[in-house]
């Protein structure tokens, strides 16, 4: 069963600790996205070669650092490129709104490891570790703005090559939507004629699980270019529409282990996992390579939804005795309802 069910969906997701940590990080780039005045302020360091240590301040920072003087001051990118002259770094407030130290001296437990070289670096990833803060580190030799979270590291990349990256998925995607939308087609005209092949669903979300988890990779880079990939995001947002949603009515028309459980197994596959039918198969607990659709994905879209669509499936079975039933089966289910229910299926006929 896709290695013992992908071993109980890799330990439960990934362990939630982790998903946590990507939440986290993904908060903390919409804070430095192009667009901001905290981006604009590390750029402008950068520009300058002076090299720069910013620390977000709370709680545990005020015992962290020495010397230096209190500013109190409006937070603006002007402020910050001047202070980044001095050797010191810069202390601001939680809500970035304001500069609360400059040209102090952090002083982090020096037990705390690091595998950093320069001396910033290493007083930036410490502060971070032990005051569970955000730090930036820009380097003067290096060049390179690196951003610290508790353990995470992040190093900022330059914005013109991220919209290149981000537009080279973006342009995978788009093949990929097109494969998907004819194989749904073909699926579609499979089952009106009552003769479904499993491969054409399988290859439906093949393509459409490809599609949702190249997205994610293209999300993270919309989430750094901040309002520089509104049109990427954009774009992203028409080829994501009801892709999800076809998926997961096919993995209900076809799973013999359920929506939920084939979904979860299907998540933690690798793409060249995705791209071998037999696992596919596996994760919806299915072998032969003839099924009947239960009908979730084509009466959905004709607007029998809900309590009368579970109704149907549960007695009925699959889509083919579905669209076969005639006005009497359906009074003793729906009662005064029947006539409106079978002009739907009447309508899913024609």
């Amino acid at each position: 069963m896709v290695e013992e069910e992908k071993k109980e969906v890799q330990v439960r997701l990934l362990d939630k600790k982790d998903i946590q940590e990507e939440e986290n990080i993904t908060d903390i780039l919409k804070v430095i996205a192009p667009g901001t005045l905290l981006r604009s302020a590390i750029e402008g360091v950068q520009k300058a070669k002076t090299g720069g240590l910013i620390v977000v301040y709370n709680d545990f920072v005020q015992n962290m650092f020495e010397g230096g003087f209190k500013i109190n001051a409006r937070f603006t990118p002007q402020k910050i490129i001047e202070l980044g002259k001095m050797d010191g770094g810069i202390i601001i407030s939680k809500d970035l709104k304001k500069i609360l130290y400059a040209n102090v001296l952090l002083t982090p437990d020096n037990s705390i490891p690091s595998d950093e070289t320069g001396t910033r670096h290493k007083a930036a990833e410490r502060t971070a570790k032990q005051a569970g803060t955000m730090v930036i580190a820009v380097s003067q030799r290096r060049d390179e703005i690196a951003l610290f979270y508790n353990k995470l590291k992040y190093v900022i990349r330059d914005t013109n090559d991220i919209i290149r990256r981000a537009t080279t998925i973006l342009q995978i995607v788009e093949k990929h939507k097109d494969i998907f939308d004819r194989n749904r087609m073909e699926l579609d005209k499979e089952e009106f004629r009552k003769v479904p092949r499993l491969i054409k669903a399988l290859l439906l979300i093949q393509r459409g699980m490809i599609i949702l988890n190249t997205s994610e990779t293209l999300k993270s880079y919309i989430i750094e270019l901040g309002v520089e990939g509104t049109i990427v995001k954009l774009r992203l947002k028409e080829l994501l529409y009801k892709v999800e949603k076809e998926v997961d009515e096919t993995i209900k028309d076809y799973s013999r282990l359920g929506l939920q459980k084939s979904k979860k197994i299907l998540s933690v596959l690798t793409y060249d996992e995705l791209l071998e039918p037999d696992n596919l198969k596996q994760c919806l607990g299915v072998s032969e390579d003839s099924i009947l659709p239960k009908g979730y994905r084509i009466l959905e879209k004709e607007g029998i939804v809900g309590d009368d669509l579970e109704i149907l499936v549960k007695n009925f079975k699959n889509l083919t005795s579905i669209l076969e039933i005639d006005r009497g089966s359906l009074t003793p289910l729906f009662e005064e309802r029947a006539d409106e229910v079978f002009e739907m299926i009447e309508h899913v006929r024609e």
